[in-house]
């Protein structure tokens, strides 16, 4: 794509930028809380790439003032200087072009939501519940080097510790977190000699994780009436209130059969709110689960969260090795890896995810 069609592209787009700038400032709309929300998101998906555009325009105005300074200009020290210019210019313009190019392909419509994100031990009985407890620690680890926040909604311990299954909210007030744990879906597998292991042999266990844009309040319209709830005593964490307290709370969606539940806080009303909002988030997933099974099939680096065959990841503790799949990136560290330092695999995974996004665009 040439410089000029790159540029008018983006310059296309400042009229709609600014008439998004001036709906979001007007009382009328401003009123209308869902409007406001959504005129807001179309504003914040354009914001990078008008911002980037006009440093590319600028850029290229810059690049060639000097070189017809170094054409026209009779002043060698003029001339050494726009040199110089050009020669700092020049390296930034395609990796620019190759950034406004990414930012005009419509990205993922969910990924500057927060995540609820689901691990299940799988194959491997105990084993497989000590390895999805170690994988929540190393997403823990992970949200504290972010500064996110982590809240579990939903927790079945395991026999030998860990969790047959556990359910919690990653979000932040900055970043995308969905954007960026998306990658993490699909079928982690490990190769260790269990806790549980007498004899000393290496098994191979495995759990599967999967990772759901949180839904907004204005993503899905929830009837209360179509939802029942029951109460019963606590069994997890909570203190002097587990069993002699009816705080924990289920909620069915009667439509469609689903079941959540939360019993990690001693109020009912707080366990009440974030079982509605798994609910919704579960709900609003159904539809997105078609999108994802679409760009499943074209792209490697994107599971289905429905597709939980999916091996993406294993974790070899006798070599320290960790492999991602997808892209067939290893690392060979694997305790600072398990210990949160998952950002390079997931920078590795939006590089390739990227090449893919820009060959479907047919660039």
């Amino acid at each position: 794509m040439a410089a000029n069609n790159i540029l008018d592209k983006v310059l296309s787009l400042q009229d709609k930028y600014h008439n998004l700038q001036q709906q979001l400032s007007s009382p009328e709309v401003m009123s209308d809380m869902k409007k406001y929300v959504q005129l807001n998101k179309d504003y914040k998906e354009l914001e990078p790439i008008i911002n980037t555009g006009l440093e590319y325009k600028k850029l290229l105005e810059e690049l060639a003032l000097a070189k017809d300074i170094l054409v026209n200009e009779k002043d060698d020290d003029l001339k050494e200087m726009a040199r110089a210019e050009i020669a700092e210019i020049e390296p930034k313009i395609p990796e620019l072009e190759q950034k406004i190019k990414l930012l005009l392909i419509p990205a993922d419509p969910d990924d500057s939501k927060n995540a609820m994100i689901e691990i299940r031990g799988g194959t491997g009985g105990d084993e497989a519940a000590i390895f999805a407890g170690d994988l929540f620690r190393m997403y823990t680890k992970f949200a504290e080097r972010k500064g996110w926040k982590v809240e579990v909604t939903d927790q079945a311990p395991g026999t030998s510790g860990g969790y047959k299954q556990i359910v919690f909210k990653v979000s932040s007030s900055n970043d995308g977190v969905y954007g960026i744990m998306k990658y993490e879906s699909g079928v982690h597998r490990v190769q260790r000699v269990p806790q549980t292991e007498t004899q000393g042999r290496i098994q191979t266990s495995a759990a599967s994780v999967a990772v759901f844009p949180e839904a907004g309040e204005f993503d899905i319209d929830l009837d209360m009436n179509d939802i029942r709830k029951d109460t019963y005593c606590s069994s997890g964490p909570g203190g002097q209130g587990v069993n002699t307290t009816y705080s924990a709370v289920r909620l069915t969606h009667i439509p469609s059969g689903i079941v959540v539940q939360c019993q990690e806080e001693r109020s009912q009303l707080k366990n009440f709110d974030r079982a509605l909002e798994e609910l919704r988030t579960r709900l609003y997933n159904r539809e997105h689960q078609k999108y994802l099974d679409g760009i499943a099939a074209k792209r490697k680096t994107m599971v289905s969260t429905g597709d939980r065959s999916a091996k993406i990841r294993t974790y070899n503790y006798p070599q320290s090795r960790v492999t991602d799949h997808r892209i067939n990136w290893t690392m060979y560290n694997l305790p600072v890896f398990m210990d949160g330092d998952i950002q390079e695999c997931i920078d590795q995974l939006q590089i390739a995810e990227n090449a893919e996004r820009l060959k479907e665009a047919g660039e």
